[in-house]
């Protein structure tokens, strides 16, 4: 009988596309994401946060479009398959790790570029007027608890996306009605993450 492998997470990225190009001339990129869930302690009653961090290996066109428009702390959702990799470290231990080799990525609202309302070339079509589920292009079930979070998650981005062309377009109003116009660009708070990876990262990439 024939498995069933797909997975699909949104969170934000960890650090910089790792871009490579191999001797075949094929392209590839690695994106470490963070996706977190909370959830309430039963003993304490608190909400705690729970963060899972994977890494991402991107081919072909997709890899290119990634180098080009994503960095650090920028949201995605991603669609692929999960990968287990074996290899041994230089002192001959035996190591292993599980990635996912993405089929698919939808840039969501995270990052400073949309923030300031430019259009992301690689989107394949325009949040403004389309729920959530027809702009991943995935068929969700509001029923399933995992995939209601998945839409809720995908609208609010939707959401963050409309607010800031607005909120640009009313700063493009008041410039222009302004008699002097200040040169200095709007600095951007960058997305730090706290917590870290517990292991480092000893693939060969």
């Amino acid at each position: 009988m024939a498995g069933f492998n797909r997975v699909i997470l949104v969170g934000n990225l960890t650090r910089d596309p790792e871009y490579r190009q191999l001797a075949s001339g094929q392209a590839v990129c690695r994106l470490g994401l963070a996706t977190n869930r909370q959830f309430k302690n039963r003993q304490t009653g608190t909400l705690v946060q729970e963060v899972c961090y994977i890494d991402i290996d991107v081919w072909g066109a997709q890899a290119e479009s990634c180098r080009q428009y994503l960095s650090k702390g920028r949201a995605v959702l991603v669609e692929g398959r999960l990968k287990f990799d074996t290899w041994e470290d230089p002192t001959g231990q035996k190591r292993s790790k599980h990635s996912i080799v993405a089929d698919r990525i939808v840039f969501l609202s995270s990052s400073a570029e949309t923030m300031d309302g430019q259009d992301n070339p690689t989107m394949s079509r325009s949040m403004d007027n389309q729920p959530a589920q027809q702009e991943t292009g995935l068929q969700l079930d509001p029923t399933n608890e995992t995939e209601r979070e998945l839409i809720e998650q995908l609208e609010r981005a939707k959401t963050k996306v409309q607010a800031a062309k607005v909120d640009k377009k009313k700063k493009e109003l008041k410039t222009e009605s302004d008699i002097t116009v200040s040169k200095e660009e709007p600095t951007m708070g960058e997305i730090n993450f706290k917590d870290e990876p517990p292991f480092a990262d000893d693939l060969p990439f």
